[in-house]
């Protein structure tokens, strides 16, 4: 299992509770489906372990989250937290809106509470440097003009900082917090491209596979805020209605077509919310296609391996006898 989250890069953390899967402070698993998922505590997003790791974790997550008390569920979703630290959200048969707005409210609604306490320390850090200023006569507009932009810093991100790293037409762009605003959603026959700034007048264009490895990691820092209930639930609705992930972006992109939206940041907030939605269930849902590609391979070749045995344990001329009859009706 690896140890550091496949989007933001940060520690997942560990646990002492699950000797066998170490990983992580909270993990997500849905028993009937086979799921287990590592969520990051940094950016909140869901980590699909691999196949081969998965199983009897499971089974051990299942057993602890029936021996804890300390735990609220609803008819499909429970959360239990343990003793050890160890935080296990249960999967049940939730109707798919259910467990979209669970997750996704979750995870928007800690990157809210986080931006909250940051920006109340940052102005309440404001506050006291004014207080001093006043005392020691220095104008409040002095200390404004000189801590005012590193407050803005603090709350809303350098806007010098590197956000992503993603390969574009052979080459491999560096996107920074400033250049988000001039990021532009665009139709095409595939469903969605994406256009991105490289220098002040120059931009390229993201595609296919390439387009949606960029929205993945272009759609988080502009929610840095995260967002309350409403405006998640909107979005939740959104996703629904268009009934597949892959559908949404291309939706917005029509819509920022029709409406000569100029970025992604000029969308409505709930159609930015389920635009990386979408792209967290399409990177999750490409994941299983991996998974059951690798597991029709392992069948087929336990198929070769069964006919062979069967054909050694099988008298001579059973197997054509066999076939005559089937031909034979």
């Amino acid at each position: 299992m690896y140890s550091t989250c496949l989007f933001c890069n940060k520690p997942l953390g560990a646990n002492e509770a699950l000797e066998g899967f170490p990983v992580g402070r909270r993990l997500a698993f849905d028993g009937a489906k086979g799921r287990l998922w590592v969520v990051c505590r940094s950016c909140e997003r869901w980590n699909l372990s691999p196949l081969e790791e998965r199983w009897e974790v499971i089974e051990a997550c299942e057993r602890l989250y029936r021996d804890t008390r300390l735990r609220l569920a609803t008819e499909n979703i429970g959360l239990a937290r343990l003793p050890q630290g160890l935080e296990l959200v249960r999967i049940g048969e939730p109707l798919r809106p259910e467990f979209a707005a669970w997750r996704y409210g979750d995870q928007f609604g800690r990157r809210r509470r986080r931006f909250l306490l940051i920006a109340g320390a940052a102005i309440g850090g404001m506050a006291l440097l004014n207080i001093g200023g006043a005392v020691a006569g220095v104008t409040i507009g002095g200390f404004g003009g000189v801590f005012g932009p590193i407050i803005g810093r603090v709350i809303n991100g350098d806007p010098n900082e590197i956000i992503a790293r993603f390969p574009v037409q052979g080459r491999r762009l560096e996107v920074k917090r400033r250049q988000l605003k001039r990021v532009r959603l665009l139709e095409d026959g595939n469903g969605f491209s994406l256009q991105i700034p490289v220098k002040r007048d120059a931009t390229v264009l993201a595609t296919g596979e390439e387009a949606r490895l960029a929205a993945a990691l272009l759609l988080p820092p502009n929610h840095r805020a995260g967002a309350c209930r409403k405006p998640v639930a909107g979005a939740v609705e959104l996703l629904d209605r268009s009934g597949d992930p892959a559908r949404v972006a291309a939706d917005a992109a029509r819509f920022a077509r029709v409406s000569r939206a100029q970025s992604v940041r000029a969308l409505p907030r709930e159609m930015r919310l389920a635009l990386e939605m979408a792209s967290h269930e399409e990177a999750e849902r490409r994941a299983l296609e991996g998974e059951l590609k690798t597991l029709e391979e392992e069948w087929r070749r336990a198929e070769e391996l069964a006919a062979i045995s069967d054909q050694l344990l099988m008298p001579p001329g059973i197997e054509q006898k066999l076939q005559q009859m089937r031909r034979d009706g």
